[in-house]
């Protein structure tokens, strides 16, 4: 399952073993400066995500790199049952605009980020 975690000065997603080839990487770090909004979710989005790179798993799990056709770009590791943060993202930065995360302590995770990006 995506690992994410942060501190004072990053975001850090990690995708292990064959995550890591849905998403194109195995990992990624992104600067706090280039958060832009953060929220929280109680779970699984049903929104048009658009055209996939990836996996999707019909009502379980989308894992993958979506692109909707307003050229909204998200990398999105979402798994149902889970609370999902929901992050916006500069994009020259990142090369998204926003991360879809399905994360068990997404409440904590949304906290830190918050108060970084308002800092």
């Amino acid at each position: 399952m995506t690992t994410v975690t942060a501190d004072s000065t990053r975001l850090r997603l990690a995708f292990p073993g064959w995550e890591s080839l849905m998403v194109r990487r195995d990992r990624l770090e992104i600067p706090m400066d280039a958060l832009r909004d953060v929220r929280v979710e109680p779970g699984w989005t049903s929104e048009t995500l658009g055209i996939r790179s990836g996996l999707v798993v019909s009502g379980r799990r989308k894992l993958g790199i979506f692109r909707h056709p307003s050229g909204l770009r998200r990398l999105v590791s979402m798994r149902r049952g889970m609370p999902l943060l929901r992050v916006g993202v500069d994009r020259a930065a990142t090369g998204f605009d926003e991360l879809l995360l399905s994360a068990p302590d997404a409440a904590r995770l949304a906290a830190t980020l918050t108060s970084a990006v308002r800092s």
